[in-house]
């Protein structure tokens, strides 16, 4: 996942949002990431990659890149995920019948 890409596809929070405001704000717990444009708080389905970013941040080395897979599959996992019941997209989220698609365009 390059830094660019949407992260949290419900708020269209990029990765580099995410790792500025961990490195700037400094938070305590992963849960506080939800303060970065409400990242966490749509259908769920990126806590976990938040998760690794911030772990990755308190972390004395290590490429917290190889935690993430690339946008397409990442995209590809959200939507088996919101389809199999595991949260539900907000109004104006990035549709899970075109995160695919719009991934392999770009």
């Amino acid at each position: 996942m390059q830094p660019d890409d949407e992260l949290c596809l419900c708020f269209h929070v990029t990765r580099r949002k995410v790792e500025n405001f961990i490195r700037i704000e400094r938070p305590r717990r992963a849960g506080q990431l939800a303060e970065c444009f409400g990242a966490g708080t749509g259908c769920g389905w990126c806590r976990t990659a938040l998760g690794r970013l911030f772990e990755a941040a308190g972390a004395e080395e290590g490429d917290s890149a190889a935690d993430l897979p690339d946008r397409r599959e990442y995209a590809q996992q959200r939507a088996r995920y919101v389809r199999s019941g595991g949260g539900a997209p907000p109004p104006g989220a990035t549709p899970i019948g075109d995160d695919s698609e719009n991934s392999a365009e770009n």
